[in-house]
Formats: C-alpha cells, sequence, structure tokens
C-alpha cells in the first residue's frame, strides 16, 4: 500500500490555488480545489474522479442531493453540505436577478435557474413563476410534484394565484427526469389551456420551459418555432 505524502498533498493544494489564480483550472481541478475545504489532510483527487463517474459531470455534481451525494465513497456530511451550499447560493444569485430587473433582457437567466432548480430531481415537478408589470420575479412556486414520468396542472389554481400575487405574467417550467425528450402534445395542449384562461384575467403567458434529463432546456416558442406548429402566442 502506497503511504500518503502530507507534504505532496500540501504542495499540491496550493498549486492548484495558484492556478486558480492564474486562471488555468480544468473543471475537474476546480472541483477537486473545492473538495479540499471541506476533507482536510487528504488525497481529494479519488473522490473527485468518483464523483464525476457518479454523475457524469461537474454541473450534476453541485446539482446533486445531499443524500445522493453521501452515498458516494470518501464524501461525508460535511463535504455533501458544502457542495449543496454552492448550489443553493448559485440558485440565490440567480433569483436575485430575476427579482431585481426584467428576466426577458436575458432570456439565459431563466434558463439556467430552471436548470439548477429542475435538473436531478427523481421525479415531474411543474413550477410557476409569477411576474410582475416590470417582468421581475414576484414568486416562484412549485405549482404540483407528480411521479417519475407525469405531474399535474390545474389551469384554474394558477390563476387563482396569479390574482392574489397581482402578477402581470407567468412563465411556465417542468421537468423529464427520466427523458431527452422535448415537449409532448399533452405538453402543449395543458399550455394552450393555461394561457387561454390566463388571458381571461389579464395575465400574461410569456413561456413555458422544459428541463430534460440531460440538463437541456426547451422552451415551447422555440420548439413550436422548430416544427412550424400553429400554436401562437396570440
Amino acid at each position: 500500500m502506497i503511504k500518503s505524502d502530507p507534504l505532496f498533498h500540501a504542495g499540491h493544494r496550493e498549486r492548484l490555488k495558484e492556478k486558480l489564480l492564474d486562471n488555468k483550472l480544468t473543471s475537474y481541478e476546480k472541483l477537486e480545489l473545492l473538495l479540499t475545504y471541506a476533507i482536510p489532510r487528504r488525497d481529494v483527487r479519488p473522490v473527485a474522479r468518483t464523483l464525476l463517474k457518479r454523475f457524469r459531470s461537474v454541473y450534476c455534481v453541485l446539482n446533486a442531493t445531499i443524500e445522493d451525494l453521501e452515498t458516494v465513497p470518501g464524501v461525508g456530511r460535511n463535504t455533501a453540505l458544502l457542495i449543496h451550499l454552492v448550489h443553493e447560493l448559485m440558485m440565490i444569485s440567480y433569483r436575485e436577478q430575476m427579482e431585481d430587473g426584467d428576466v426577458l433582457v436575458d432570456p439565459g437567466i431563466i434558463k439556467e435557474y430552471c436548470r439548477k432548480m429542475l435538473i436531478g430531481k427523481t421525479v415531474e415537478e411543474f413550477h410557476v413563476l409569477y411576474l410582475d408589470t416590470k417582468f421581475r420575479l414576484i414568486q416562484d412556486e412549485m405549482h404540483s410534484r407528480g411521479t417519475v414520468d407525469e405531474s399535474a396542472a390545474y389551469p384554474r389554481e394558477i390563476c387563482r394565484r396569479a390574482h392574489l400575487l397581482n402578477a402581470y405574467a407567468v412563465i411556465l417550467a417542468h421537468n423529464h427526469p427520466q427523458s431527452d425528450n422535448s415537449f409532448s402534445e399533452p405538453d402543449v395542449a395543458l399550455t394552450q389551456v393555461i394561457r387561454d384562461e390566463l388571458a381571461k384575467i389579464n395575465v400574461a403567458y410569456i413561456d413555458h420551459y422544459l428541463v430534460a434529463s440531460t440538463g437541456i432546456v426547451h422552451t415551447l416558442s422555440e420548439t413550436m418555432m422548430l416544427y412550424k406548429s400553429s400554436f401562437s402566442q396570440e
């Protein structure tokens, strides 16, 4: 058995920090450096490799649940909490941007927010983002939580919440936890019903975001444009 060399590990960690300052760290090395703050006096490279093998990417590692992280050999409670904390801080930063400014100015912010919110979920969730007259986020609510391949949505309940929150517009979002597929025909039909019900109370429907199991984010507007559907925003 090869003995661990604490002096080597100390030097290696310092080299990682220097590379970070020089903007030369790879994604893998950034994950490795993060782990050093939770796992002292130990070679964390095997842990980083195991995490990437299990979750496939740094992105999915950061979005994994505490419970799933703790199943990885070498990842204790403190390490899982640190990784989860990074994810939570990212969510806060995106939410603050959406609360402080017009979310439609940069649709990429909404995509990333939905991706981080829904990637890695084991069942379908249906979320509604309620916006004010300046298209700032008032509230993000999980409307329903379903099964691995289905979640319910209730148009009248969405309208009721929009009215109570004095929302001017809404954005819909849900996930496909076990599928890379884009919107299904029932997804499109349901969206149209929600849009029409919202129109009756003068609340605008903006778009519907779908997060696939791979982390790809589809929007219904782009999907309908691609397939030249008759589904319109009018």
